[in-house]
């Protein structure tokens, strides 16, 4: 029978109501013990397999979540979304996962496309610019249940759950002037009008104000958040300023320094002894590359786990406050900013 068996038709089979069957699978109290395990071994032997849609006419909810990455290339997404899943699963949710590419109107669209499909809540990491923030504002006030992940928007009335960028970013910035005495680095940035682009630059800055060295302004490229942007950009630092290269480079995240370490090996440069670079993710491949990067370690489960933890809860209790989360961070330290590896 399958797919086809009825509550009435394992109700029959036991000699109860379909009433009784319905509240034994739904392990009310109204039903004692005995009578639970009597119908769940029934269920079992009969193949049965309980009609989402029909639960979430009643329960009004479907038990799934919308997830929106800005890419699916950075393996830090991935590892995020692992995270989600096990959180989910456990708590009997299951989710659509859908890639913006890094495109506003793709994670429009995607949004649009998972509401249609009565998610109960959505878990965005978000790619869009501050003049495109009306747009969650109008869907949470509509109702929309949402927590962001990793690019926070703020002040909209939806929890996130991060790390602190900027601190972050001042970190290790700072075991550059600190522990190797540069004096002339490079920022390879992000978008500014993304938070971690912005958060990220900041905390470069406010290092540099700590130990009152100067930023040459020349040497902060926006680069993006790819392995090839993260190429030209540093394309562009090595040719505009041949004969005046910075000592060190941070990049605003792993890819972006992947990529701009291949851009400083077709220029013969050598990493550290010419140029020193660090980048933020820590990335699977981060300490596999040839000198192995230095760099911020995300803990990018734990951000999963917390963000799908947060919104199950925001699903669960409508009275639930709105927070920020932050996941720590640690310093990852291995020889491409001129350290013996620690990892």
């Amino acid at each position: 029978m399958g797919s086809e068996v009825t509550l009435k038709n394992i109700a029959d089979a036991l000699g109860v109501s379909a009433m009784t069957v319905s509240r034994a699978l739904n392990d009310r109290d109204n039903v004692d013990e005995k009578t639970k395990e009597r119908v769940r071994k029934k269920a079992r032997s009969m193949g049965y397999t309980p009609n989402r849609v029909a639960k979430s006419l009643v329960s009004r909810k479907t038990h799934t979540i919308g997830v929106v990455i800005p890419e699916i290339t950075h393996a830090f997404f991935p590892e995020v979304v692992r995270g989600i899943e096990e959180v989910a699963y456990n708590s009997d949710y299951q989710l659509f996962l859908t890639n913006a590419n890094e495109q506003f109107d793709r994670e429009k669209e995607a949004i649009e496309t998972l509401r249609a499909q009565r998610v109960d809540g959505l878990l965005v990491s978000s790619s869009l610019t501050e003049e495109d923030y009306v747009f969650y504002e109008s869907i949470i006030e509509g109702g929309a249940k949402v927590v962001f992940f990793d690019r926070c928007i703020e002040d909209i009335g939806a929890s996130c759950v991060s790390v602190n960028d900027r601190e972050s970013a001042k970190e290790i910035t700072e075991h550059l002037i600190v522990e190797h005495s540069y004096t002339d680095i490079a920022h390879l940035s992000g978008p500014q009008k993304v938070s971690i682009g912005k958060e990220r630059l900041e905390g470069f800055k406010e290092a540099h104000k700590a130990h009152d060295l100067s930023i040459n302004e020349e040497f902060i490229v926006q680069a993006g958040f790819k392995e090839n942007t993260g190429y030209e950009a540093m394309v562009r630092l090595l040719e505009q300023h041949e004969g005046n290269l910075p000592q060190a480079i941070v990049a605003v995240n792993d890819p972006t320094a992947i990529g701009a370490i291949k851009a400083l090996k077709e220029y013969g440069l050598r990493i550290p002894e010419d140029i020193a670079i660090v980048g933020f993710t820590d990335d699977i491949r981060s300490p596999l590359l040839e000198v192995p990067l230095t760099t911020v370690h995300q803990p990018a489960y734990e951000m999963g786990e917390r963000a799908a933890e947060k919104l199950i809860q925001v699903i669960e209790n409508d009275d639930l406050s709105v927070e920020k989360i932050e996941v720590p961070t640690s310093l990852k330290i291995r020889s491409s900013c001129g350290c013996n590896s620690t990892d």
